[in-house]
């Protein structure tokens, strides 16, 4: 395939409620959203999760448009690509910036399973025809309002509920909803909240019987997670840390992770989730996909990735109504029962509605 045309949109989505976590709160959703256009008039479509500020990492929506549009699609545009495996060694010579990397990376994975008449998800080599997904909760008023809101989507029949925590916002927390819920599968995801000092207080989560605690210490850290996870009877799940492959690898053989949350953005793009999942999956590893609030793209994205087989532990693509009025996807993406069907038309499998995108865009470029 040869690329030969490329739109950036910045788009602007209000969420229908604010999401707190413990490096901030979001009541918008900004992001960019990308459309690559081959030869053939053949449409892909990308989405960038990098919020509008550095908070989960060091990119934002502005740095993405600055990689994208000086660097990686000047890399990319009117180049002969033979399969969307080859984008990830063309951008290897450009150092980090993986959520700009992922969007333009995820449009030509799209390009690349229409051309071939399969389904993204089959083109990456997924089998599922359902995914199990859980749910994020972020951070609440109080532990009342928390279990109001979690029982509510135990009774939409999700099979993970993800809670967040942060320093203050913990023991009790899990205390509580662990008596209130005594059968449902509870994790917390304190990203990058705690640090090594607070092995104890850590400690005390173990009474409650947890999947996982999420990223406990610092986003840049394997060696200290390792130290706790001897101290821990909750298996540690890795996230900010994976950024790679090699990344995963190391983590594993240190022991400091048992689990690992694969997300297409923060590890730069399908090709290299693939290559993670598979690893952990030789490694007896479990993985599962963890969501960055994404439209319909990034979530159609999401499903195709979770049907590898791996991917052992309900991920964190509830529907798009948990998040948003309208998305910008016809049909949006729907949980029944905690399960998404996995669309099995050629592509990401789900249209991109022109109008409502048009609608919530606030900048726009094309490069030819």
């Amino acid at each position: 395939m040869k690329i030969e045309h490329i739109v950036i949109r910045h788009l602007e989505m209000d969420m229908k409620a604010p999401f707190t976590t413990s490096f901030g709160t979001f009541d918008k959703k900004e992001f960019l959203l990308l459309e690559a256009i081959d030869a053939n008039g053949t449409i892909g479509w990308g989405e960038s999760v990098a919020f509008n500020v550095p908070f989960y990492s060091e990119e934002t929506v502005k740095t993405n448009w600055h990689m994208l549009e000086d660097f990686l699609i000047p890399l990319i545009l009117h180049k002969e690509i033979s399969h969307p495996s080859e984008v990830n060694e063309i951008f290897s010579a450009i150092r980090k910036n993986n959520m700009a990397k992922s969007a333009l990376e995820g449009a030509i994975w799209d390009i690349y399973s229409q051309q071939t008449n399969q389904s993204l998800a089959h083109a990456l080599g997924g089998t599922r025809k359902n995914i199990d997904v859980g749910i994020s909760i972020g951070i609440q008023n109080s532990i009342e309002e928390l279990v109001d809101i979690v029982n509510g989507f135990v009774k939409e029949g999700y099979k993970r509920i993800k809670v967040k925590i942060k320093p203050d916002w913990d023991v009790e927390v899990m205390r509580t909803l662990r008596k209130t819920f005594p059968d449902v599968a509870i994790m917390a995801d304190a990203n990058s909240a705690y640090r090594l000092a607070d092995t104890e207080l850590l400690k005390q989560l173990d009474d409650f019987d947890l999947m996982m605690i999420e990223q406990p210490l610092a986003s840049d850290d394997i060696i200290d997670h390792a130290q706790l996870q001897q101290e821990l009877a909750t298996p540690i799940c890795l996230d900010e840390s994976i950024h790679s492959l090699e990344d995963a690898r190391k983590a594993v053989e240190l022991g400091s992770t048992k689990i690992i949350n694969i997300k297409i953005g923060r590890v730069g793009g399908l090709t290299e989730a693939v290559k993670i999942h598979d690893y952990c999956k030789e490694n007896n590893i479990p993985v599962w996909c963890g969501g960055m609030l994404e439209s319909g793209v990034g979530r159609a994205h999401n499903v195709a990735l979770t049907t590898l087989e791996n991917f052992t532990l309900p991920g964190d693509t509830a529907s798009s109504s948990r998040y948003f009025e309208k998305d910008i996807i016809e049909p949006e993406v729907i949980a029944e029962n905690g399960s998404i069907e996995v669309p099995e038309t050629a592509g990401i499998g789900y249209t991109v509605n022109r109008d409502t995108v048009e609608s919530y865009t606030v900048a726009k470029k094309e490069y030819k």
